[in-house]
């Protein structure tokens, strides 16, 4: 990887924690300049490494995330990874439109913001859809439409600029363990829900995630548009 990611600029969302730190830092050990945006960008989780700048920027602070892009002198690949659940607080409307605004309406923000680069330089977008773009949740509404929602601007976006050599897909994780799921793998019971139903009988690890961007941002794939790509153990066979 590093001959083909050395003097990229990559830009992350939600790169401070869970997914969107571990692709951050897969950049930066192939060689890429990352700028990871998010939260908490001094926390426990935020990536650390000399090829990362981290940025403390609220995503739904669309002015800001807008700005933020533009500002850029140079951008070859933007992942947009942040993404939140409220649970079943989702079927209340306020925190159901947070949701959207997060996982939804941001992704297209970042997008757009990022097309002049994305054009100028020839690059690519990967967004982070889920498991819950195929299915619905009865404690996860707005998460699952708005992941739902994820699936079809990708296949939108992969549309509107192919033909200036832009290409934008998707991955759609299954159960990872990052910091959002602590939850879940510390109650014994609902982890082994989980597992009974992954073929490979185990939780996935943000990292994992991370490789498959990194393919999807590679000129590996540079056939690979519109594509959602399972990262699940197999989940979604059962």
């Amino acid at each position: 990887m590093t001959p083909l990611m050395e003097d990229k600029v990559i830009l992350v969302t939600g790169g401070t924690s869970g997914i969107g730190a571990s692709t951050a830092l897969h950049f930066a050990r192939a060689g890429a300049s990352v700028l990871a945006l998010g939260l908490d960008t001094q926390g426990l989780h935020s990536p650390r490494h000399p090829r990362i700048r981290c940025l403390e920027v609220d995503v739904r602070d669309s002015a800001k995330l807008s700005q933020t892009i533009a500002g850029l002198p140079r951008l070859d690949a933007l992942v947009n990874a942040a993404g939140i659940s409220r649970h079943a607080e989702e079927y209340q409307p306020e925190a159901f439109l947070q949701v959207l605004h997060t996982n939804l309406t941001a992704v297209m923000q970042a997008c757009m913001a990022a097309a002049p680069h994305l054009l100028q330089s020839g690059g690519c977008i990967v967004n982070v859809a889920s498991m819950y773009s195929y299915f619905g949740s009865k404690d996860r509404p707005a998460y699952s439409a708005s992941k739902g929602g994820i699936v079809q601007l990708t296949r939108s976006l992969a549309q509107t600029w192919a033909h200036e050599g832009v290409r934008v897909n998707a991955v759609a994780p299954g159960w990872i363990a990052t910091p959002l799921s602590e939850g879940l793998m510390a109650d014994p019971e609902a982890s082994a829900k989980i597992l009974s139903r992954t073929p490979l009988q185990r939780w996935g690890h943000a990292s994992e995630v991370a490789e498959v961007i990194g393919f999807l941002c590679s000129p590996a794939a540079s056939f690979v548009n519109g594509a959602i790509i399972p990262v699940d153990g197999g989940y979604l066979t059962v």
